[in-house]
C-alpha cells in the first residue's frame, strides 16, 4: 500500500511526567494518509500513555497534538480499539454494536425488524471472519469474537475515509486466521486513505505489517524508520537495547528428578481423556489451536474448572476432589490467562497483590496482617522480579502489563512451588518482561517444580520445553521432544497438518 504526502496526525515534542517518572520524554511521530505505523516497545516504554493521551484519558505536559487534514466539512476522526475492548459484556452484539432499534411506523410494518438487525449485525462482523451468533450476551462469546465485536463497532460509520485507527494488542486473543483477516481489513483500510497505529509485542506481525516502525524506550522515542530498512534483529535490538550477539540464546539442558504430577484421563468440556505425566525439574508445553482444549486443561488440573480424571496424583498421593483451595494447600500454583480477571485484584497494591497466598507469613497469633512485615516482603519480591516502577504501594492496575504479570509470577513463586501451571505465561507483555518471566520459570524448574506451560506461541514453548503436547479436539495429536520439537512441527500438529513430518526434524529452534 501506498501512503501518501498528506499526514493525518502529527504529535510534536509529547512529554508526560509522573511522580518520580517521565513516561514520554519529547516524542514525536507522523502519521499519514494509507499509512500503516508500528509503535513498538518494551512495558513501560511509554506506548500506553501516548495512547492515553490521544484518547483524552491522560493530559499531556508538553507537546502538541495535530490534526492536519481536518476541515469543517472533514474532521479527521480517531478511533481507538483498546486491550480490554471496553464492550459490555452483558448485552450481545447487536447492542454492542450500536445498531439502532427499528421501531418508527415504517419499520413496525416490517415483517421482521429483529431480522434487519441481526443481519446488519452480521454483515459487519462478516468483514473479519466467519458469522457468530450476534443475540448471546458477549460474554459469553470467545475473546476472538469479542475482538472482532470491537473491531467492527470501531470502523463501522466512518464518515470519510481519512480518519486514524489505533490497534492497541488487537490480535491478542485471536488465531492465526483471524489474524490474517484482520490484517487484510487493516490493509484494505490503510489503502482506501486511513491512518493506522498498529502496537504490538509480536514483532513478526510488526514486520509484516507496518509500513513505518516508531520503536520507544523508557519513554524516548529511539527509532523512526520504514519497514524496509529494519529486519527481526535490528528491530529486537531497538526495543531491548541489547546487541544481538549479548542476548540469551536458549535454555540448557535439564536434570529431572521423580514424577510429581501423573494424570491418566482428564475428562472436561474440553478435553476427551487427556493423558498427563511431569517429574520435578521438567516443563511440559500444551499446544494448539483455540478451542482445542489448550486453554482449559491449567484450569482443570487445579481445580478452577469442573473435570475428572480416571487417576490423578499428586507427588505420589491421591488427590481426587480437587479444588482451588486444597490446590494450594498441597503445593500448586496456578497463573491464569486472564491476569486481570482471575490472577490478581486490581485495586489492591502490589503488596497486597503479591502477598495473598503468603499471608502465614505476615499474619500474627492474633490474625492481623503485620504490614510492615508485608511490605518487607512485597520489597524483596519486587527487587527479585525488577518490577518497574519498584512502589510496593501503588495501584496494581496502575502498573504495565509486564510488571503486572511479573506481580502475579511473584506471589505465587515465593512459596516454591511442587507444580506450576502457567496459561499464557507472557500474554501482553514486552520482549524484556517475556525474557524475565522466561527466567523466572527455568529459576522454578531448576528449584525442582513440575511445570506445565499452555502457550499460543510456538516460539515460546520451543524455547521453554523439554517436551510438548500438542492437542486437537481435546485430545493429545502429538507427543514431541528432542529433534521434533520445532516450530513448524508445532503449527502443524495444531492444525492437523503434519502428514508425512513424522520423524522429520526441521531444524528450526
Amino acid at each position: 500500500m501506498a501512503a501518501s504526502n498528506e499526514p493525518l496526525l502529527r504529535v510534536t515534542g509529547m512529554v508526560k511526567e509522573f511522580p518520580g517518572l517521565r513516561a514520554l520524554d519529547d516524542v514525536s511521530l507522523e502519521v499519514g494518509a494509507g499509512e500503516i505505523v508500528a509503535v513498538v516497545g518494551h512495558n513501560g516504554s511509554g506506548k500506553s500513555t501516548l495512547v492515553k493521551i490521544l484518547a483524552g484519558v491522560y493530559t499531556k505536559d508538553a507537546g502538541e497534538v495535530e490534526f492536519p487534514a481536518s476541515t469543517p466539512q472533514e474532521q479527521t476522526e480517531l478511533h481507538i480499539i483498546h486491550q480490554d475492548l471496553g464492550l459490555a459484556v452483558q448485552l450481545n452484539a447487536i447492542e454492542n454494536l450500536g445498531i439502532p432499534k427499528y421501531r418508527g411506523l415504517r419499520e413496525s410494518l416490517s415483517p421482521s425488524p429483529v431480522k434487519r438487525e441481526k443481519e446488519k449485525a452480521r454483515a459487519l462482523i462478516s468483514r473479519f471472519g466467519e458469522p457468530f451468533d450476534v443475540t448471546v450476551p458477549v460474554g459469553t462469546l470467545s475473546p476472538a469474537q469479542r475482538s472482532i465485536i470491537a473491531i467492527a463497532r470501531a470502523l463501522d460509520g466512518w464518515q470519510h475515509p481519512r480518519n486514524i485507527l489505533i490497534l492497541d494488542e488487537p490480535t491478542e486473543a485471536l488465531h492465526a486466521s483471524e489474524v490474517r483477516v484482520l490484517f487484510e481489513a487493516v490493509k484494505k483500510l490503510a489503502a482506501e486513505g486511513a491512518g493506522i497505529i498498529f502496537i504490538s509485542h509480536r514483532l513478526d506481525e510488526v514486520l509484516e505489517l507496518a509500513d513505518r516502525i516508531v520503536v520507544l524506550r523508557d519513554g524516548k522515542k529511539v527509532a523512526d524508520d520504514a519497514r524496509s530498512t529494519i529486519d527481526h534483529e535490528r528491530l529486537v535490538e531497538l526495543v531491548t537495547g541489547v546487541e544481538a550477539g549479548e542476548a540469551e540464546t536458549g535454555r540448557t539442558d535439564r536434570t529431572h528428578g521423580e514424577v510429581v504430577l501423573d494424570v491418566a484421563g482428564l475428562w472436561g468440556e474440553v478435553l476427551d481423556g487427556i493423558d498427563l505425566t511431569i517429574h520435578a525439574g521438567e516443563v511440559v508445553g500444551v499446544a494448539g489451536v483455540l478451542g482445542s482444549g489448550r486453554e482449559a486443561l491449567p484450569a482443570m488440573v487445579f481445580g478452577e474448572l469442573l473435570a475428572a480424571a480416571d487417576e490423578f496424583t499428586l507427588s505420589g498421593e491421591p488427590y481426587e476432589r480437587r479444588r482451588p483451595g486444597e490446590s494450594i494447600r498441597r503445593g500448586m500454583a496456578f497463573v491464569p490467562g486472564d491476569r486481570a480477571k482471575y490472577g490478581s485484584i486490581r485495586d489492591f497494591t502490589a503488596r497486597e497483590n503479591m502477598t495473598l497466598p503468603s499471608m502465614q507469613a505476615v499474619t500474627n497469633a492474633a490474625f492481623s496482617v503485620n504490614v510492615r512485615q508485608e511490605k518487607a516482603l512485597a520489597q524483596e519480591l519486587i527487587a527479585k522480579y525488577d518490577v518497574k516502577p519498584a512502589r510496593p504501594e501503588q495501584i496494581f492496575k496502575q502498573f504495565s502489563g509486564g510488571n503486572q504479570q511479573k506481580i502475579v509470577f511473584a506471589k505465587w513463586l515465593r512459596n516454591k512451588p511442587q507444580v506450576l501451571l502457567l496459561e499464557e505465561p507472557t500474554q501482553g507483555v514486552d520482549i524484556g518482561a517475556k525474557q524475565a518471566l522466561y527466567e523466572a520459570i527455568d529459576d522454578a524448574a531448576a528449584q525442582g517444580a513440575a511445570v506445565l506451560v499452555c502457550s499460543s506461541e510456538a516460539k515460546e514453548l520451543v524455547r521453554l520445553c523439554d517436551r510438548v503436547l500438542v492437542l486437537r479436539d481435546g485430545r493429545v495429536a502429538a507427543d514431541l521432544h528432542g529433534e521434533d520439537l520445532t516450530e513448524t512441527r508445532l503449527v502443524l500438529e495444531g492444525y492437523g497438518l503434519a502428514e508425512g513430518h513424522h520423524g522429520e526434524s526441521e531444524g528450526e529452534q
